[in-house]
This record gives C-alpha cells, structure tokens and sequence, in this order.
C-alpha cells in the first residue's frame, strides 16, 4: 500500500491519485487569484507588497497542509476576502490604525477562534445567531466589495452632492476593468478553470499596452518576508476602543469560515456521521491558521469556497489539498508577476466574487419583516457607512429591539441579547466608526 492510500484512503473516497491531483489543479487555478488580489488590498493599507505576497502564499500552503493531513478534507485555505478589505480600507484607513495594530487583531481574534474551536463554543455561537443575521453578514460583505471593486476600477467616482456618481469611462483603466469583468463571468459560465486568474491576467497583460504597465520579468527568488514577519501589535489589538475590530473579525471568520467548510464538505459527501470527527478537525486546522497568518503578515486566513471547484472535479481527500498547497509553495518564486499587476486588475475578480456573494438574499425569510429587516439593515450598513462592524451592530440591534417588541422574545437566543448590548453600549459610550 503507497503513502497515499496509507494517509489519505483513496479507496475508502472512491478516487484515485490523478482525480485528486487533477481536481487540486482546478481548485488551485479556481482560488489562484488570491496571490495578486491581497497584496493589492493590503499593500492599499502601508503593507510591503512583496512580503504580503510571500505570506499569501505561504500561509496559503501551510493551512492548506494543515487541512490535508490532520483532517484529510479537499478543501484549501487562504487569506479570506471581504476580511482583508476590512483590514485595509476600514481598520487601517478609515479609522487610523496602524497595519501591525490590524495584524494584532488578526491574531487575538485567531486565539478566539481556536478557544472557541476547542471548547466548543463555535457551534453554540453559529446556532445562537440567527439565519437571516448570517445571511446577511456575506451579502454585506459582497455589497461592500462590489464598492471597493468599483471604485478601484475607476466605474464609481467621490462626489461632494451625491457622495458617490460615475466615474471617467473614457480612461483605458476603466475600460479594461469592466472588458475584464465580462471576460471573467464568460469563461465562468463556459466552466473554464480558473477564470479569475485568467481575467486578471488579460488585463494586467492589456495593461503594458494601454495602461503605461511596466514588465519586470516573471521569475525571481522570493522577496523577504522580514518587513511583515512577527511585526504584529498585540498590545493595541487589545485596548478597550480596538474590542470592537476583535469582535467583527471573530465574528465573520466564525460564519465564513464554518459556512465554507460546512457547504463544500456537504458537496464532498463528508458530512456523514461515520466523518463528522473529521469535520471537527478541519474546524481546528482552519482556526490555528488564523493567528500563524498574522504572524507571517497577512489577514485573515480561512477556508475557501473555490475549493467547491475541486470537489466538483472529483476532489475527496486531502490529497487534493495537499496539490493545492505544492503549487502555491512553486508561487514563491513568481514574485515580479505579481507585483506587476494593477489595481484595476484585480478589481475585475473582486466584482465578480461580490456578485456571487449576493445570491444568499434568497435566504432571507421576506414574509417575516422581524428577520427580514436587520437582515437588509446589516447588509446595507456596511457599504453604507464603509464599515462592516457598523452594518453587524445595526443589524443585530435590530433584530432585538424588533423581536422585543413585537412579543417574540423567546425566539432570540440569549447569544443574540449579550452581542447587541456590546454593540449598543459602544455606540453610546465609545461611538461609532
């Protein structure tokens, strides 16, 4: 018997090396954006570009590894979306902290997490908020990225009367932008593997052409990771007006997170009694990757949906994340190629993930305004007020105060009481950013 079917049952799943590695591919191809995507956010927010781009794809393999052979699941991690927006253009820009304070918070909200994970609270806190609310949390995040995306592409522009009006459609970075979007949902639709990737690298190509883009080669050794590495403030992340980002962090890496991996393993056929204990596993290993993460420099890690991608093609073990995690280790050595493409680039991927992000509207329950609203009022919020901790706390007071007083109290678990008294007591006290 090969160490393969000796660590990951390649029989027991119904599948054979080549599916697995054919499907990591795909998965791999699928969630490969991320390299290019997050050192453009963070890299917004003061962070040295090339040792995000080394922690990306480090921590990308490390977790993905992680989650091949501790829980032997076919799903791969990496630093999430819609967090690393928070972290850059609201933690960081917005309200004024510095990077290595948002690295700290990263990291308590990581220890959280695998607390959490341990003793078994992460299940009672996804049972203790309601459906519409965690809804809700993922269609805000993708309104708010659907803003970022389209005010980097240069679509939507500031306006002092209406705050926000068209941008100039005459500017070639805007025109490649949207030809790139609309190659991206193409090559989707016709099921092509990885189409992100593929839009974002069409208009960074595009883009030495009609941008000014310089090109300065594909291959290199890998930028230091020093800049980033143990850089992190744990000691601001820990101040009483700081509590807040600590909570919103926890909070979205909780519903993302689990969400992801409770959906992709359903698709898998793991979520049988007989595999539930390795479900608690991957719970485990996607926790611990967090605060290791922001150790190396980088966001929020978490479990990606792409991985669907993989599953999709016949992906059941952790051998088709252990292929994801080989191949963004060969990344490293790529480094010029992702330091050349621009913004308006990636803002192509970051549209189009914010669109899919949009569809768990469907979930809502319309014919009960009691979870309908708070559900609208958190997903508006954030790209409303350009903060995510501001959309959960209005949806979550919300809900409350409209359950308290239309006589359905018994319906609110008391997680739901104890989490809008926070948020309710930091308006008051703190105020609200």
């Amino acid at each position: 018997m090969n160490w393969t079917e000796r660590i990951f049952k390649l029989r027991e799943h119904n599948t054979n090396v080549r599916t697995e590695l054919v499907a990591g591919l795909t998965t791999f191809l699928s969630m490969a954006y991320i390299m290019f995507v997050n050192p453009s956010i963070l890299g917004d927010a003061g962070m040295p570009k090339g040792s995000v781009f080394v922690a990306t794809c480090l921590i990308a393999a490390l977790g993905s590894t992680i989650m091949a052979l501790y829980a032997n699941y076919p799903i791969a991690l990496a630093p999430g979306m819609g967090l690393n927006a928070y972290f850059a253009y609201v933690v960081v820009l917005k309200m004024g902290y510095t990077w290595e304070a948002a690295l700290g918070a990263v990291f308590v909200s990581g220890c959280l997490f695998l607390i959490c994970t341990m003793l078994g609270l992460r299940e009672l806190i996804i049972k203790g908020i309601p459906q519409s609310i965690r809804v809700s949390i993922t269609v805000g995040l993708g309104l708010f990225l659907a803003l970022i995306a389209l005010k980097t592409a240069g679509v939507v522009a500031a306006d002092q009367n209406t705050y926000v009006t068209l941008g100039d459609l005459h500017k070639p970075e805007v025109i490649m932008a949207l030809l790139g979007f609309l190659l991206i949902v193409v090559l989707d639709r016709l099921k092509v593997p990885g189409a992100l990737l593929i839009g974002i690298l069409a208009v960074t190509v595009a883009s030495f052409f009609f941008g000014g883009n310089t090109f300065h080669g594909i291959f290199s050794a890998p930028p230091s990771i020093e800049p980033t590495f143990m850089k992190l403030d744990i000691k601001t992340a820990l101040t009483t007006g700081f509590l807040n980002v600590v909570l919103v962090f926890f909070l979205v890496e909780l519903f993302d997170a689990t969400g992801t991996l409770m959906g992709v393993a359903r698709r898998a056929g793991l979520l049988v009694p007989e595999r539930m204990g390795r479900f608690n596993r991957s719970l485990l290993a996607d926790s611990g990757a967090i605060f290791v993460g922001s150790i190396l420099g980088t966001s929020s890690t978490t479990a990606y949906v792409e991985s669907a991608a993989g599953v999709q093609a016949g992906g059941r073990t952790g051998l088709t994340a252990l292929t994801v995690a080989m191949l963004f280790l060969a990344c490293l050595f790529i480094a010029p190629l992702a330091g050349v493409v621009p913004g308006y680039a990636t803002a192509p991927a970051l549209l189009f993930v914010a669109c899919l992000m949009l569809r768990d509207l469907t979930e809502v329950q319309w014919d009960e305004t009691t979870e309908a609203i708070p559900a609208v009022v958190t997903a508006l919020m954030m790209p409303f007020t350009y903060s995510i901790a501001n959309g959960l706390a209005f949806g979550f007071i919300t809900y409350a105060v409209l359950k308290l007083f239309t006589g359905k109290v018994k319906e609110v678990h008391w997680i739901m009481w104890v989490i809008a008294a926070l948020f309710l007591f930091k308006f008051i006290y703190v105020g609200g950013h």
